[in-house]
C-alpha cells in the first residue's frame, strides 16, 4: 500500500482529522455563544490552523490528480519516489503555514463586560481582511479545483473514451478497470469538497461586500449552516473510500475489528495480504497500441547437423484470442511496465 497515491491519501486523512479534532467543536461553540472560553493562545491556533489544514487537504488531492495524470497519460516518465513524495508533502505544509501565518500574527482576544472575543485585527481594517480572504479562496479553492478539473477531464477521456486498438488481454482489462475505480473515487472526493466549501466562501464574500447583511436577523444561522457543511467535508472521505475501494474497506474492517458487529472475513485478510506484494511502480498498458509476440519455430529439416535451429519472427497475436496465454510456442508480450469565525472588527464590538 506504500504507493504515491496512498502517501497523499494519508496526508489528506491527517489534515482532515486534525481540523475535525482541534477546531470544529471549538469554532462551533464560539459561533453559537459569541464568547471565547479557550484563552489567547488557542485563539491564535484557532484562526491559524484551519487554513493550514484545508490547504494541506486540497493540495494533497491536487497532488493525487497530477500523479494519476502522469501515470495514465505519460506512463513512460519516472514516477515520484517515496523520498520525493515526502518532500512534496513537507512543502505543502510549509506553504500552508506561510499562507495562514497572518491569521496567527494578528489574532487577538478582547475582554468585554460579560464576554470575551477572539478575532483577527488587521492593521488596515476590513479591506485588508477582504483582500486576504480573496487570496485564500483563490489559492485554497479556485486554483486547485481548476487543476484537478483539467487533469481528471483528460484522464477521464483517456480511460473512458474507448478501448485500445488491437488485441488486449485479461490483465489489461483488469488494470484498466482498477484505474477507472481509483479515478472515479478521487473525482467524487473532489466534487464533495467543492460542494461542501462553496457556500462558506460565498457567505464571506457576500457579507464583506454587503455589510448590511451582518445585521440580518438570521445571519448567524446562515453562518452556522455553511460552517457545518464545510466542516462535514472531513467526514465524507472515509465513507467514500470504504464504499468504493475494497482494499480500504478491508483495512477499515481490520482497524475496527474490536467492534462486535464488524467481522473480518478470510477474503478481507487475503486482500490485505495481496497488497503487501502488489508492485508499487506499475506502468500503463496504454503504451502498447498493438500487442505482438515473438515466437520460436523449430524446423525439423535442419536437425541433421544440429539438435535444432531457431528462426525468430514477429507475428501478430491472433485477434480472436482474448487471453495472454501461449500456445505450443514460447512467446513474449511487449509491455511497458480557515476557517475563521465570522469577521469581527474591534469597532463593531459592543
Amino acid at each position: 500500500m506504500r504507493t504515491v497515491t496512498n502517501y497523499f491519501l494519508v496526508n489528506l486523512a491527517f489534515s482532515d482529522a486534525s481540523m475535525a479534532a482541534f477546531n470544529t467543536l471549538v469554532n462551533f461553540i464560539y459561533a453559537l455563544h459569541s464568547e471565547w472560553y479557550f484563552g489567547a493562545n488557542y485563539c491564535r491556533f484557532q484562526n491559524f490552523f484551519p487554513i493550514t489544514a484545508v490547504f494541506a487537504s486540497i493540495y494533497s488531492m491536487t497532488a493525487i490528480a497530477v500523479d494519476r495524470y502522469m501515470a495514465i497519460i505519460d506512463p513512460l516518465k519516472p514516477r515520484l519516489s517515496a523520498t520525493a513524495t515526502k518532500i512534496v508533502i513537507g512543502s505543502i505544509w510549509i506553504l500552508a503555514f506561510l499562507l495562514a501565518f497572518p491569521q496567527c500574527l494578528y489574532s487577538k482576544t478582547k475582554v468585554m463586560p460579560g464576554r470575551t472575543l477572539c478575532y483577527v485585527q488587521w492593521p488596515e481594517g476590513s479591506k485588508q481582511h477582504f483582500t486576504y480572504h480573496i487570496i485564500v479562496i483563490i489559492l485554497v479553492y479556485c486554483f486547485p479545483l481548476l487543476v484537478m478539473g483539467i487533469t481528471y477531464t483528460i484522464v477521464g477521456i483517456t480511460l473512458w473514451g474507448g478501448e485500445i486498438p488491437g488485441d488486449t488481454c485479461d490483465k489489461y482489462h483488469e488494470q484498466l478497470k482498477a484505474k477507472r475505480k481509483v479515478v472515479k473515487m478521487m473525482i467524487i472526493v473532489v466534487v464533495t469538497f467543492a460542494i461542501c466549501w462553496l457556500p462558506y466562501h460565498i457567505y464571506f464574500i457576500l457579507t464583506a461586500i454587503y455589510q448590511q447583511l451582518n445585521r440580518w436577523k438570521y445571519i448567524q444561522q446562515v453562518y452556522l449552516a455553511s460552517f457545518w457543511l464545510a466542516m462535514s467535508s472531513t467526514m465524507y472521505n472515509p465513507i467514500i473510500y470504504c464504499c468504493l475501494n475494497k482494499r480500504f474497506r478491508a483495512g477499515f474492517k481490520r482497524a475496527f475489528r474490536w467492534c462486535p458487529f464488524i467481522e473480518v472475513s478470510s477474503y478481507d485478510e487475503l486482500e490485505l495480504k495481496a497488497t503487501r506484494f502488489h508492485p508499487t511502480r506499475q506502468s500503463s498498458l496504454y503504451t502498447v497500441t498493438r500487442m505482438e509476440s515473438v515466437s520460436v519455430v523449430f524446423d525439423p529439416s535442419d536437425s541433421v547437423n544440429a539438435k535444432s535451429s531457431q528462426k525468430k519472427r514477429a507475428t501478430p497475436r491472433d485477434p480472436s484470442s482474448n487471453s495472454c496465454s501461449r500456445r505450443n510456442s514460447k512467446s513474449a508480450s511487449t509491455t511497458s511496465s480557515f476557517i475563521s469565525s465570522p469577521y469581527t472588527s474591534v469597532d463593531e464590538c459592543p
